[in-house]
């Protein structure tokens, strides 16, 4: 009997699916934070550039050149008492298209009291008919100070790239000592394209993003604001309840990386990554 044909390119599509798992905890030790258990799997791996006086810096390398249909990546970070962690990517992510079934991403982060942790990735960027759901879940204890932001790339405009269908779909939980303070879902289905040319949405948009900063209040939103003139594309801000965020579009990814940094500087002590700066 003759194997079909489309069944069996299903099945090593499937077989060659990336897989990656990145965990790792640090502490301090001496008084400078220095990481302890790492483990590492997959095409996902993370480097430690030199120690710099504010605490440790993590860089993720994604060896599988992208994301795509089925593959699953599964980050895991604890940042232990009085610890100072800043993670970023070694380059903006990029996500293909999906002709099965759609790539995950899982990210769990847990900050220890009086740690700070910055979650501060280069972009992700979405191709054409991409399909991709991730999951973002903070543990912060009651003392503990994060600042995170996310930048999503639909189609590299300066490449005369769109994206006009597709899936993507953001589950962000944040909890504050055990509690549940923050729950978000950004699901676009379908017509990307058309729905981020709405004027309720996007008003066509090609870049979105989002800051999460804690604490945070009114005084350092206001603080944020005097950066307002040089914003290039739509930035939104707010403080409730200890914390700040901020929330971004722009036409393209540059504009909105540059109001990114224009926030970020004023919202945390911590010096931005240096490959945010080249």
């Amino acid at each position: 009997m003759r194997a079909d044909p489309a069944s069996a390119a299903y099945d090593i599509f499937e077989a060659n699916r990336a897989r990656g798992a990145v965990h790792f905890d640090v502490h301090l030790q001496d008084g400078v934070t220095r990481r302890r258990h790492l483990h590492e799997s997959g095409s996902l791996r993370v480097r430690f550039p030199s120690p710099e006086d504010h605490g440790l810096s993590a860089m993720f390398v994604n060896t599988a050149g992208g994301i795509a249909g089925g593959d699953h990546f599964a980050i895991e970070i604890a940042a232990g008492q009085g610890t100072r962690l800043t993670l970023t990517t070694a380059a903006a992510e990029k996500v293909y298209r999906a002709p099965g079934k759609p790539a995950a991403l899982d990210i769990s982060l847990k900050v220890a009291g009086g740690a700070h942790l910055s979650w501060l990735p280069q972009e992700t960027i979405l191709f054409d008919r991409a399909d991709i759901a991730r999951r973002i879940d903070i543990d912060l204890d009651e003392t503990a100070s994060l600042l995170l932001c996310e930048i999503v790339v639909f189609g590299r405009t300066a490449m005369g790239e769109t994206m006009r269908e597709g899936s993507f779909v953001d589950h962000w939980r944040v909890r504050r000592g055990g509690r549940l303070v923050f729950a978000e879902t950004v699901r676009l289905t379908g017509d990307i394209g058309g729905k981020l040319a709405q004027r309720a949405i996007a008003k066509g948009g090609a870049a979105i993003g989002t800051a999460l900063i804690a604490p945070g209040d009114a005084a350092l939103v206001e603080r944020i604001r005097e950066a307002a003139p040089s914003f290039g594309g739509e930035v939104g801000l707010s403080a409730w309840n200890g914390f700040a965020m901020a929330r971004f579009c722009a036409q393209d990814a540059a504009r909105l990386r540059a109001d990114m940094m224009a926030v970020l500087r004023p919202a945390s002590e911590v010096p931005l990554p240096r490959l945010w700066l080249n």
